[in-house]
């Protein structure tokens, strides 16, 4: 029998639709021998939706009249259950349209990405691919996932970061204590968001805090750190788990302006059709030094570990050519097109990774059923308890 897949993608993000490219380029690369597919989409308001529809990229053009041809779902908590439902649920629809036998999270941003939807899919006791909810939340939180890396011995450049409400109090003393801790240029980045969205260089105070003023309109937190100036980003993805791993080609992005922006990674077009992450414009393999990329490939390694990586991550790098140092600049843990064209070069063409990320989501699960996660006693039924406590 084949497995059934449960796609999931979507959200209340500004990240949207870029996960609506990746699911779709997944869905279609999954192995139709091996797996049947189950599209779920999760829309900008929220709402949970099935339909064959939601596997053609074209109808996404006009997702109003798309929904009309969907159905509502709800996918069931119960453990291991892994049944989905028309929602609500009635006399008339009580048998279940799908059974999942592993889930795929294509997501990117909020919710999807951060920790809420595998915080919910460890409720329903189905296998799933990706990260836990410990390493979504820390990855997507930029602060987070630098500490925990410096910690690792993974080099990250020095930051400062504060909350939005901070900034309409008290602008003038942490625009000024900014200055103090850094030279121009500083980049300004909200602390929860991917894509590059949200980010800008500031040259001089007037620029840093407009930065600042377009980071707290996305985020609640704001890091700001020295921009380097002569900068070289290197990527490279991490695939499996805390027992093994492995890493792709490295990469190089060939960037259109100063900083590699929402529009460079996701707007450019391939055939008329935008291809997500894989469109983009890059030199594969990165032509750097040996040496260099032995060190990167050693930090990505270091950095999926300590993060408690699981599924296929996208580890940014930097060079400062001033000086040759490398740093950590970012993790993702659910990249775009799930960086599956870092892995082509290396004999892995996508559907044998999409394979290879199902196989640890079932390990990972095999392994949480060797766990103890509760006691057979139950203290309660010895009784004798008197009070409120």
């Amino acid at each position: 029998m084949k497995t059934t897949v449960g796609v999931i993608f979507g959200f209340p993000s500004v990240e949207h639709e870029v996960a609506i490219i990746s699911a779709l380029q997944a869905m279609h690369s999954l192995d139709d021998k091996k797996y049947d597919v189950f599209p779920i989409y999760v829309s900008k308001e929220g709402d949970w939706y099935w339909g064959e529809a939601l596997t053609d990229i074209e109808r996404f053009k006009d997702i109003d009249g798309l929904l009309t041809e969907c159905e509502k779902i709800i996918v069931s908590p119960n453990a291991e259950d892994g049944t989905v439902f028309v929602y609500p649920r009635s006399f008339l629809n009580k048998k279940p349209l799908a059974v999942i036998d592993v889930f795929l999270p294509v997501c990117h941003g909020a919710y999807g990405e951060d920790g809420c939807l595998q915080g919910y899919l460890e409720l329903t006791g189905i296998p799933f691919t990706g990260p836990s909810v410990m390493a979504a939340a820390a990855a997507m939180d930029k602060v987070t996932q630098k500490a925990l890396c410096k910690m690792g011995g993974v080099p990250v450049l020095d930051c400062f970061w504060f909350y939005s409400a901070q900034w309409g109090d008290g602008e003038d003393d942490i625009v000024a204590y900014i200055e103090r801790k850094f030279t121009y240029p500083v980049i300004v980045k909200p602390a929860n968001l991917g894509s590059s969205i949200g980010i800008k260089i500031a040259a001089d105070r007037e620029e840093l805090t407009e930065a600042i003023e377009t980071a707290t309109q996305y985020d609640d937190k704001v890091l700001v750190e020295h921009a380097i100036e002569h900068l070289r980003e290197i990527n490279v993805a991490v695939l499996g788990d805390a027992c093994r791993a492995e890493v792709s080609e490295l990469e190089e992005p060939l960037n259109a302006g100063e900083i590699l922006s929402f529009s460079d990674k996701y707007l450019q077009e391939d055939g008329g059709k935008s291809s997500g992450m894989a469109s983009l414009k890059r030199r594969i393999p990165a032509d750097i030094p040996e040496e260099t990329a032995e060190r990167i490939r050693n930090y990505a390694l270091d950095t999926f570990y300590c993060m408690e990586g699981q599924g296929v991550w996208r580890l940014d790098f930097m060079i400062d050519e001033d000086n040759g140092k490398v740093y950590l600049n970012e993790v993702n843990p659910i990249p775009g097109s799930l960086s599956f064209y870092l892995w082509e070069p290396k004999g892995v063409p996508y559907p044998v990774l999409l394979d290879r990320l199902i196989q640890i989501a079932l390990r990972s699960k095999q392994r949480s059923k060797n766990r103890i996660s509760s006691f057979t006693s139950n203290i309660l039924a010895q009784g004798g308890f008197k009070g409120k406590k």
